[in-house]
């Protein structure tokens, strides 16, 4: 077991609870590593995670470390990675404007918000799917091929990247973004930028 992926995991557990990001029952994070993944166990407060807890699991689905059963969403974290090469760490949770995103099965977009454009596009809502089963990611797979970051359609977000802290960092501004987008269309139109800025920072974020 790699005590350092251990903490991390731990660390970012306890970063997305002080942002307000996951909770005692949701919101999920992994991290793998030399063919392990790290995840953190099922009903567990994330603000209270012990080394000990953090379940690890081998290629094949079972479980070679930790005391916790791991999250029932770890079908989720194992086929996410099988994405793509470069995904070295998952979060899954329900922060409070992108989830409400989710319940409406609505993109996050603006044509008026450079950072945004730069550094995401806009973020795509994937079909829902049952949580804890194969179905939750199968409307999701097409958009992570090409994005870090989706709205699970009714549920809440995922993010991916080459680590954990990546992938932390991505739900961090993905859902102060959603914030400041919906109160904008609260306040009314959004004062859009011309095509050609925004082509040019949409041409930024292109893989």
């Amino acid at each position: 077991m790699d005590k350092a992926v251990v903490a991390e995991v731990l660390r970012v557990a306890r970063r997305l609870d002080e942002k307000n990001l996951v909770n005692a029952y949701e919101g999920n994070i992994s991290a793998k590593k030399d063919g392990l993944i790290y995840i953190t166990p099922t009903g567990k407060n994330k603000a209270f995670l012990t080394e000990e807890m953090i379940a690890v699991i081998d290629g094949e689905g079972g479980q070679v470390g930790g005391s916790c059963r791991p999250t029932s969403e770890l079908p989720m974290h194992m086929e996410t990675y099988s994405i793509r090469d470069d995904i070295g760490g998952v979060v899954h949770c329900h922060p409070t404007f992108l989830t409400a995103y989710a319940l409406c099965c609505k993109p996050v977009e603006t044509r008026a918000y450079p950072e945004m454009m730069g550094n995401f596009n806009y973020f795509q809502v994937a079909p829902y799917g049952r949580p804890g089963t194969e179905e939750i990611l199968k409307g999701a797979i097409p958009i992570l091929k090409h994005e870090d970051i989706v709205i699970l359609g009714n549920h809440g977000v995922l993010a991916v990247g080459e680590t954990v802290l990546d992938a932390m960092n991505r739900v961090e501004a993905a859902e102060a973004i959603a914030k400041t987008v919906f109160i904008a269309n609260r306040l009314g139109k959004q004062a859009d930028l011309s095509p050609e800025e925004c082509e040019f920072f949409f041409s930024l974020n292109r893989k």
